[in-house]
């Protein structure tokens, strides 16, 4: 069912940027000298699905990469308490082996 949605995003998106890149063919200038408009030092020439599509790719880069940073405490919140977690679970085991099962309440409920 998963992959059934997945191709149902994917298969749209994939034919819309298809069309885009054939519509879209003819080349363009793209400069990176903001001084000179007629004789740019930085330029070179390619089509404008080309273009758009890499400035796409590196904005959800950017944004992908904001993102991860912005998490980051978060992430570390996330191993700080499963450090402690694990420190207190290996602690309950360790007390439970040295405690006689005959020394523990009994447990009504079956839960332990």
């Amino acid at each position: 069912m998963k992959a059934f949605f997945k191709a149902l995003v994917l298969v749209p998106v994939a034919l819309v940027i298809v069309l885009f890149s054939v519509a879209n063919r003819g080349s363009v200038r793209v400069s990176l000298d903001p001084f000179s408009r007629d004789l740019p030092m930085l330029s070179y020439e390619a089509p404008l699905f080309a273009v758009v599509l890499a400035a796409i790719a590196v904005g959800v880069l950017i944004g992908g990469l904001a993102s991860w940073l912005a998490q980051g405490k978060h992430r570390k919140a996330a191993r700080r308490s499963r450090r402690e977690s694990e420190a207190l679970r290996s602690e309950t085991r360790a007390l439970r082996s040295a405690v006689p099962d005959s020394a523990l309440p009994a447990l009504t409920d079956g839960s332990r």
